[in-house]
């Protein structure tokens, strides 16, 4: 039988600790006994995936999903999903959701007191290009409250979840804004290691954005190697 070549594993102090005091939900949810790693099967190498046919070309911009324009400071977010040897993966499923200009989601368990906006769902998808680069058009997310410790507020992020090419190749990550004071602060941006977790940091690029109607970020993903964007979760 032949041998099957698994997905490498995490590079050392890439990656946020399972606990993290300062983090108070991984006091409850970080193992207590050593992981035992399991061996990828063939059915995990070979597949699932996703159907392409379901993204459709207008689900990466989160400011056309309703009859009115959404609230808040227009953006666009783009970059380049990439393997750890800075090569491009094509047709990647990248899923991004996010809070509205006001901080709160739009979802039944945000008990946030800040107001919804009707035009704002704060989700999107697309697929990258045969170069690796994605697109989207969305709202700048304000801060949130969110009870970890006395007046926490989570800095302005948006989350991605991306795919490579199967279901099991799947990376949950966060995108932050340069210069937010609340990083310093924040336990989830601070559990990263230091010298990685500035890879969450998307850069500025007036190139990227479109004159006189939005700002433009750069934010590339890297999946695996030494220089992989952590998880953000």
């Amino acid at each position: 039988m032949t041998s099957i070549t698994g997905y490498r594993r995490p590079y050392f102090e890439t990656q946020p600790a399972y606990l993290y005091p300062g983090y108070r939900s991984t006091v409850k949810r970080s193992p207590s006994r050593p992981l035992v790693l399991l061996p990828h099967t063939l059915s995990e190498v070979t597949g699932p995936v996703f159907g392409y046919d379901d993204v459709k070309p207008t689900d990466g911009d989160l400011t056309r999903q309703h009859e009115g324009e959404p609230i808040g400071e227009r953006i666009v977010v783009s970059g380049r999903v990439l393997d750890e040897n800075s090569r491009p993966v094509a047709h990647a499923l990248i899923e991004m959701w996010q809070a509205n200009a006001a901080g709160r989601y739009c979802h039944a368990v945000d008990d946030h007191d800040a107001p919804l906006d009707p035009n704002f769902t704060g989700a999107g998808r697309v697929l990258t290009d045969g170069e690796g680069r994605y697109r989207f058009v969305t709202i700048k997310p304000g801060a949130y409250p969110w009870r970890n410790h006395y007046n926490a507020w989570r800095p302005a992020h948006l989350h991605f979840s991306l795919f490579g090419v199967g279901l099991v190749q799947r990376l949950v990550t966060q995108m932050y804004f340069p210069g937010d004071p609340l990083l310093a602060l924040d336990p989830i941006y601070q559990s990263i290691p230091a010298g990685a977790r500035e890879r969450l940091i998307c850069r500025l690029d007036l190139d990227v954005g479109v004159e006189n109607y939005a700002l433009g970020y750069q934010f590339d993903i890297v999946l695996a190697g030494a220089k992989s964007t952590p998880l953000g979760i």
